[in-house]
């Protein structure tokens, strides 16, 4: 006899969880579930005229005909005129979940929450656990230096991020990759590794193993300070900071962003000053770094910046423009 699908409840707002949700809708057939609501938060204010926007994950829902809720929150503390925590959960459990997959949700789940679905709660967490618990893994990574990252599914827990490990995936850092590209590999890496989860659930729950509460750190969220460029760090350092945040810089008081940037080349070093433009070229600017731990200068090849209430600059057109000069120094 034909076992009956999986009542699936889905969790989610960016779009790293919107393509996890495609990947289950796309293999819903084959994995016998059937996605019976999806949450995800309220319609936020977006972009010039501040309209309210629905997020990419209940744009894909209200696509395919899934029934979206939006509640505030959970928390039995939380009552308005409009909206009660209880309420919510009350919503949640009549749709009978089997199970409740979680992806960059952003609101708290708690115990009783997490305790409704008859499995229980997975999350598609964006690090190898328990390396990078917490708000921001991906630019942490790139931040640090990782060589590697990948996807964990976790079955929920209370405690951030501190779940059991069901399954594991990697995924290589290269020297080129940005937090939106690296966002995107794992966005689709996250989707594959819930379907495989899916496919054989109770063995993979079987089989859960337990972090190594000595092995984690914490991926706290970035601040807009941490997009400040200190020309003094060497040129790794700083390249990866361009990569990872929203990078910025400062020429005679004006704030600059940092855009993009080639990987840095071993061969290019510089006596001069950190923070000095050495040149404005069609392919790239170069910018002197603090030494490194030999002592050597290595340079920055910063390939498109935006000025202040402009539009993002290629070097090209940097050069052929008076934005930048040779010579000139960032702060």
């Amino acid at each position: 006899m034909n076992k009956p699908p999986l009542n699936v409840v889905f969790a989610g707002t960016p779009q790293f969880a919107a393509t996890a949700l495609q990947a289950l809708i796309d293999h819903q057939t084959a994995l016998n579930i059937n996605i019976v609501a999806v949450y995800t938060q309220p319609d936020r204010k977006a972009g010039r005229g501040q309209k309210l926007t629905a997020s990419p994950v209940k744009e894909l829902a209200l696509a395919h005909h899934i029934p979206v809720e939006q509640p505030t929150s959970f928390s039995l503390k939380f009552e308005n005129e409009h909206e009660s925590g209880r309420v919510s959960r009350e919503t949640l459990a009549n749709y009978r979940p089997d199970v409740m997959i979680v992806a960059a949700y952003g609101l708290i789940l708690p115990l009783g929450v997490l305790n409704t679905p008859r499995l229980g709660c997975l999350n598609i967490h964006a690090s190898l656990l328990p390396r990078w618990r917490g708000a921001a893994p991906i630019q942490r990574a790139i931040l640090a230096g990782d060589s590697h990252t990948g996807i964990t599914i976790m079955q929920m827990a209370q405690g951030l991020d501190t779940g059991d490990m069901l399954y594991k995936t990697s995924c290589e850092i290269a020297d080129t990759d940005t937090t939106q590209t690296l966002h995107d590999k794992l966005a689709e890496l996250g989707g594959q590794a819930m379907v495989e989860v899916l496919s054989n659930l109770s063995d993979y729950q079987v089989k859960a193993k337990k972090q190594d509460d000595s092995l984690a750190n914490y991926a706290q969220k970035i601040t807009t300070d941490e997009g400040l460029i200190d020309w003094q760090q060497q040129a790794h350092a700083i390249n990866r900071q361009i990569c990872a945040l929203n990078a910025y810089t400062l020429l005679n008081g004006e704030r600059i962003k940092i855009l993009e940037c080639l990987p840095i080349k071993s061969e290019q070093t510089t006596t001069e000053t950190a923070g000095k433009v050495i040149s404005v070229g069609r392919k790239a600017i170069l910018v002197s770094c603090g030494a490194d731990e030999n002592g050597n200068k290595h340079l920055i090849n910063i390939t498109k910046m935006q000025w202040a209430g402009g539009k993002p600059l290629t070097a090209e057109q940097i050069a052929v423009g008076d934005k930048l000069k040779d010579g000139w120094r960032f702060e």
